[in-house]
């Protein structure tokens, strides 16, 4: 298939397993040129190298814990260019809900919904000159279906739908496109640990 990406530079959050993994690789062998991102320098190193010696493609990476401002600034001055960012990061388990703390309730929306919308503020304006680009979010299922095991969880993926809607309603009549999708239950790492 030729979603005519050849050239195109992209980023996937969350990219060093699991779904962002499958679409990191994806993009590589429609031509995009893709920046791999994990938390760990060795994780995303390994991630990088096993793309490259499997498809080719021009491969780039990116370590570190885009829950936090100063990171994904950095991560905007060392890739400027990105034309398409693939928002997947993101944590999940289950917790009844009278033991979600504050600081779970926290630290799923900084994580699951406030490193997306940063990343999309960051690279928007580039975008926007442009006149093209794609931002997508890894939502889930759970955004409507929301699982009693997980509640937190579901809030952050209702909340990545609300962004993502609204944001593709401020670009409408522009070269760029804002889309969520909602996948199922994936046999990911996190799941199987």
């Amino acid at each position: 298939m030729d979603l005519n990406l050849k050239g195109r530079r992209a980023f996937v959050s969350g990219s060093t397993a699991g779904i962002g993994l499958a679409i990191a690789t994806a993009l590589v062998g429609e031509g995009a040129s893709v920046i791999v991102n994990g938390r760990s320098q060795a994780s995303v190193d390994d991630i990088v190298a096993r793309i490259k010696s499997k498809f080719g493609g021009d491969v780039d990476g990116f370590a570190g814990d885009l829950s936090r401002a100063s990171v994904a600034e950095a991560l905007a001055r060392q890739h400027p260019g990105v034309e398409i960012l693939v928002n997947n990061l993101g944590i999940f388990e289950p917790k009844p809900f009278e033991k979600i703390s504050d600081a779970d309730w926290l630290r799923f929306f900084e994580i699951n919904v406030l490193s997306g919308i940063r990343l999309a503020r960051l690279f928007l304006p580039a975008m926007k000159r442009a006149n093209w680009g794609r931002i997508i979010f890894i939502s889930s299922e759970s955004a409507v279906q929301i699982p009693a095991e997980m509640i937190h969880y579901g809030m952050t993926k209702t909340a990545e739908l609300a962004v993502s809607r609204g944001l593709a309603e401020a670009v409408a009549g522009t070269g760029i496109t804002v889309n969520s999708i909602l996948p199922g239950p994936t046999k990911s790492r996190g799941v199987s640990d």
